[in-house]
C-alpha cells in the first residue's frame, strides 16, 4: 500500500522483515492515536468546567447551580443523543459519522470560546458540542472494535479508557492554569485547533465496505428515548432548587408536593413508551431505534450498568472536589489543578497497566478490584475534609482515587463491545456512551442535589440551635433559605449578614453556622458516592470471570455474547 500524505498523518503498510502482511508498530497503533485523541478531546472539556466554576460565576454573575445546570445538559445532550449518534452511523457509515461529528464539536468548541452570555454559553458547549460527541464516541468506539481483534483490542480500550481518565484528570491542570493566567476561552480555542489536526488525519481512519441493507432510522424512537431521559435527569437536577418531596422553591407543586419526583416518574414513564414501541417495530419486522433483546445479554448489561456507575461517582466527586478547593479552601483553578494531578498521573498508569494485566485476570476481578479501592479512597477522602486542608493526605487520596478509575477504565469498554458481534457493534457503542453520559449526568445532578440539600438542613439546623442568635437573626436567616441556597464563599454570607443588619456577634455566628454546613454537606455528598461504590458490587456478578481468550478469529466468541466465561 502506498504512503499518502495528509499534513504530518502519513498511512501505509510497511510489513515487518519476517512477519508478512503485519504492520509495523508505529503504523497498527496510528488510528488509536487519532481514535484516542478524540476520546480525549471529548471529556477534557468537562473537567475544565468544573474547575473553572468559581471564575465562570464572576465572569457571567451567575451562581454555581447555574453552572451547575450547563455541565449537567452536556452530559444529558450525549447521553440522550447516543444512542441514535450509534444508528446514524450505522446508516451512513461510522468513518463519515466520526469525522462529521468532529466538525460539528469544533463547531461548538468556537461558539463557546466567543459566548458573551451564559445562554450561548450552554448553547455551544452544552447542545452543540453535546451532539457533536453524541455522533463521534459510538463510532469510535465501533472503529476501535473494527480496528483491532484479541489482545491488541483489550490494550486499544485500555489505552482509550486511560486518555478518557487522564481528560477528566489532565482538565483541571490545564484549564486550572489557562483560567487562572489567561481565560477559559482559549481551552475551547485549542480544542477547535485540535479538532482540525485530527480532521486532517482523516485518512489514518479505514473502515469495511457495508454488508447488506442499510437500516433505517426510528425517528419517533430518538425523540421518546431522548425525552425520557431528559426529563429524568432534569428532575434530579431540579431536586437541589425544588426539593425533593417538601417544596423548597419550585415554580409549581402537586397536591401539594415538590415536582421532581413527578418528572422523574414522567421521564421513566415516557422510557416506557420508548420500550413498548421497538418491540413493536421489532415485531413487525422494522428497524428499531435499539434492539432491546442485547439488554438481556447479561455480560453487556452488567458492563453498561457498571458503566453508569463508574462516571456517577467519578464524575459526582469531580463536581464536589473543586467547590472543596476553591470554595472552602479558596484556592485559584490552577492551585486546584495542581491538587488533582496525583488523579491523572495514577489513572492513566492504572489503566494501561491493568489493560496488560488483563490478559492474565479475569475483568470482573479488576473490576471488583477497582470498587474496593475507590471505596478506600473515599473514605480517606471524607477524613481530608476540614477547614484546612492536609495536602499530603488531600494528595495520597486523589492518587488512590485515580489507581481505582483507571482500573475501571482499563475493563469495562472492551468488555461491552467484545459482548456482541460485529454488525452490533455502533449500536453497542451507543448504548457504552449512553452509560457513560447518563451517569455523568445522573453524578454531577443527583451529587450536586444531595451537596445542596445537606448544606441546607445543615445550615438550618445550626442556625437554630445556636444560642447567640436572636430570634430575629433566625428569621431572617429562614426567610433568605426559603428563596433557596446556593454553595457560596463564606465572605459572601458575611457581607449578606452585614447587608441584613445583624450586629457583629451575630454576623461571626451565622458565618461560622454557613461554614461548618459547607463541611457537612461536601461530606455527605461524598459519602453519597461511597454508597454508590458499594451498590456498584451488586451489577458486577456477570462481568466475565475467565481468562480473555486469545482465538485465530477473535469475533466469533464476540458474536456469541461473552468474553471469557461467566458464572
Amino acid at each position: 500500500m502506498g504512503e499518502a500524505d495528509v499534513g504530518r498523518c502519513t498511512v501505509g503498510s510497511t510489513a515487518a522483515p519476517g512477519r508478512l502482511g503485519e504492520v509495523d508498530t508505529v503504523t497498527k497503533w496510528r488510528a488509536l492515536i487519532v481514535l484516542g485523541t478524540a476520546q480525549f478531546l471529548m471529556v477534557l472539556d468537562t473537567s475544565v468546567m468544573n474547575v473553572s466554576i468559581s471564575q465562570l460565576v464572576d465572569d457571567f454573575d451567575t451562581e454555581v447551580t447555574t453552572i451547575q445546570a450547563v455541565i449537567t445538559l452536556y452530559a444529558l445532550v450525549m447521553a440522550a443523543f447516543m444512542i441514535t449518534g450509534g444508528r446514524l452511523g450505522d446508516i451512513l457509515g461510522r468513518r463519515r459519522m466520526f469525522f462529521l461529528g468532529l466538525v460539528v464539536y469544533g463547531a461548538g468548541s468556537a461558539l463557546t470560546a466567543a459566548a458573551p452570555s451564559v445562554w450561548v454559553l450552554a448553547l455551544g458547549w452544552s447542545v452543540i458540542e453535546g451532539l457533536g460527541a453524541a455522533m463521534v464516541l459510538p463510532a469510535m468506539a465501533a472503529l476501535v472494535a473494527e480496528t483491532y481483534h484479541g489482545r491488541d483490542r483489550a490494550v486499544a480500550y485500555g489505552v482509550i479508557g486511560g486518555l478518557a481518565g487522564a481528560g477528566i484528570a489532565v482538565g483541571p491542570l490545564l484549564g486550572g492554569w489557562v483560567t487562572t493566567y489567561l481565560t477559559w476561552r482559549l481551552v475551547f480555542v485549542g480544542e477547535v485547533v485540535v479538532v482540525l489536526a485530527v480532521l486532517a488525519c482523516h485518512r489514518v481512519i479505514s473502515e469495511s465496505p457495508r454488508t447488506g441493507p442499510r437500516p433505517r432510522l426510528d425517528g419517533v424512537g430518538a425523540v421518546l428515548s431522548a425525552t425520557g431521559l431528559a426529563l429524568g435527569v432534569f428532575g434530579v437536577l431540579q431536586s437541589s432548587t425544588w426539593g425533593w418531596v417538601q417544596p423548597r422553591n419550585p415554580p409549581f407543586t402537586v397536591l401539594g408536593f415538590a415536582p421532581t419526583l413527578f418528572v422523574v416518574g414522567a421521564g421513566v414513564a415516557v422510557l416506557g413508551l420508548f420500550a413498548r414501541w421497538e418491540r413493536r417495530r421489532e415485531a413487525h419486522g422494522v428497524d428499531p431505534l435499539v434492539h432491546l433483546p442485547l439488554l438481556g445479554r447479561p455480560v453487556l448489561r452488567s458492563g453498561l450498568l457498571t458503566l453508569v456507575s463508574q462516571n456517577l461517582i467519578l464524575l459526582g466527586l469531580f463536581f464536589v472536589i473543586p467547590l472543596y478547593l476553591q470554595v472552602v479552601q479558596g484556592f485559584d483553578a490552577f492551585q486546584t489543578g495542581l491538587r488533582l494531578l496525583p488523579v491523572s498521573i495514577t489513572m492513566l498508569a492504572a489503566s494501561v497497566i491493568a489493560s496488560r494485566v488483563g490478559r492474565a485476570v479475569a475483568p470482573r476481578r479488576v473490576v471488583r478490584l477497582a470498587l474496593v479501592t475507590l471505596t478506600a479512597a473515599i473514605v480517606w477522602l471524607l477524613a481530608t475534609i476540614d477547614p484546612v486542608i492536609d495536602d499530603a493526605q488531600f494528595a495520597g487520596a486523589m492518587a488512590l482515587l485515580g489507581v481505582g478509575t483507571g482500573l475501571l477504565a482499563s475493563q469495562l469498554g472492551n468488555v461491552v463491545q467484545s459482548s456482541v458481534g460485529e454488525e452490533e457493534r455502533s449500536e453497542v457503542g451507543g448504548l457504552q456512551f449512553t452509560a457513560q453520559n447518563l451517569g455523568s449526568a445522573l453524578g454531577t445532578a443527583l451529587i450536586g442535589s444531595i451537596l445542596i440539600g445537606a448544606l441546607a438542613h445543615a445550615f438550618t439546623t445550626q442556625v437554630a440551635d445556636d444560642p447567640q442568635l436572636s430570634s430575629k437573626a433566625r428569621e431572617q436567616t429562614s426567610i433568605a433559605l426559603e428563596s433557596g441556597i446556593s454553595f457560596v464563599t463564606t465572605d459572601q454570607v458575611r457581607s449578606a449578614a452585614e447587608n441584613a443588619g445583624l450586629p457583629p456577634s451575630e454576623v461571626d455566628a451565622v458565618t461560622d453556622s454557613y461554614a461548618s454546613a459547607q463541611l457537612d454537606g461536601l461530606k455527605a455528598a461524598i459519602l453519597a458516592t461511597g454508597g454508590i461504590t458499594l451498590a456498584s458490587f451488586l451489577v458486577t456478578g456477570h462481568l466475565p470471570a475467565g481468562r480473555e481468550k486469545s482465538t485465530k478469529h477473535p469475533d466469533s466468541d464476540a458474536s456469541a455474547g461473552a468474553v471469557g466465561t461467566t458464572r
